[in-house]
C-alpha cells in the first residue's frame, strides 16, 4: 500500500511540475508542445502492452484480456459521451465575457479528468500486479505528465489572463490521477481474482485515449517529423524503464 501511495504521489507531483513550468515560460514553441504530447503517446502505448495487457494474458489468458480491453474502450467512450469534452471549446468565443471563460475552463477540466482515468488506473493496477513493473509505469507516466501538465495550464493562462488559477487546475488534475491510482490499486487488491481483467481494462482505456485523442491531435496540421520523433523517444524510454526496472 505504501508503494501505491508513493507512486500516486509521484505522478501527481510531476503533473503539478508541468503546470509550474507553464508559469515560468508562459510561451512554448508549438513544436515543443507537439513533441511532448507525442512523447506521451509513445509512453502510454507501450505501457498499455508491457505493463498491462501482456501480464493480463499471462495471468488470466486471452479471453479475459480481450474482454477487459473491450471494456476499457467502452468505459472511456461512455465517459466521453456523458461528459463535456475539449472539442466543444471551439463553440465558445474567447472574449471578455466571464461566463464564456468559465464554461471553457469547465470543459478543459472535464477533458483532463477523462484522460487521467486510464493513466491513474494503469499505475495502480500495474503496481498491484508487480511492484517493479508498477514503478516503471509510474515513472514513465510521471515523466510524460510533465508536458501534460504544461499542456493543461498554458491554454488556461491564455484563456484567463491569470497565472495561479491555471496552476491550481493543473495541480488538481494531478490529484485526480492520484485518486484513480489509489482507487485502481485498492479495488484490484481487494478483488484480486479480477486482477487480469483490471490490467487489460486499464490497458484498453489507455490505448483508446492514445489512439483517439493524442495521435490525431498531434498529427493534425503539425510537423510530422517532430511528432514521429517524439513518439519514438517516448516508446524507447518506456521500453527501457520496463526492461530495467521490471
Amino acid at each position: 500500500m505504501n508503494d501505491l501511495i508513493l507512486a500516486g504521489t509521484l505522478v501527481m507531483l510531476l503533473t503539478a511540475l508541468g503546470s509550474v513550468v507553464a508559469v515560468l515560460f508562459k510561451r512554448l514553441p508549438e513544436w515543443g508542445l507537439d513533441f511532448s504530447m507525442a512523447f506521451s503517446g509513445g509512453v502510454m502505448l507501450v505501457a498499455s502492452f508491457t505493463s498491462l495487457i501482456l501480464p493480463s494474458i499471462e495471468i488470466g489468458g486471452a479471453g479475459i484480456t480481450i474482454s477487459g480491453i473491450i471494456s476499457g474502450f467502452l468505459l472511456i467512450y461512455l465517459i466521453e459521451k456523458i461528459t463535456p469534452h475539449e472539442d466543444y471549446i471551439l463553440k465558445f468565443n474567447k472574449g471578455n465575457v466571464e461566463k464564456e471563460k468559465l464554461k471553457s475552463i469547465f470543459l478543459i477540466v472535464s477533458a483532463i479528468i477523462i484522460h487521467n482515468i486510464p493513466e491513474g488506473m494503469a499505475v495502480g493496477v500495474s503496481m498491484v500486479n508487480d511492484i517493479d513493473k508498477g514503478w516503471a509505469t509510474a515513472i514513465a507516466i510521471g515523466v510524460q505528465d510533465i508536458p501534460e501538465g504544461l499542456a493543461v495550464s498554458l491554454p488556461l493562462i491564455v484563456l484567463t489572463g491569470r497565472l495561479w488559477i491555471p496552476v491550481l487546475i493543473g495541480v488538481l488534475s494531478g490529484f485526480s490521477e492520484f485518486v484513480f491510482t489509489i482507487l485502481g490499486g485498492f479495488t484490484f487488491t481487494v478483488l484480486s481474482i479480477f486482477l487480469p481483467f483490471g490490467l487489460s481494462l486499464a490497458g484498453g482505456a489507455m490505448i483508446y485515449v492514445t489512439v483517439k485523442e493524442v495521435f490525431p491531435e498531434v498529427y493534425k496540421n503539425k510537423d510530422e517529423g517532430i511528432v514521429t520523433f517524439g513518439f519514438l523517444i517516448g516508446l524507447i524510454v518506456m521500453l527501457y524503464l520496463d526492461t530495467t526496472l521490471g
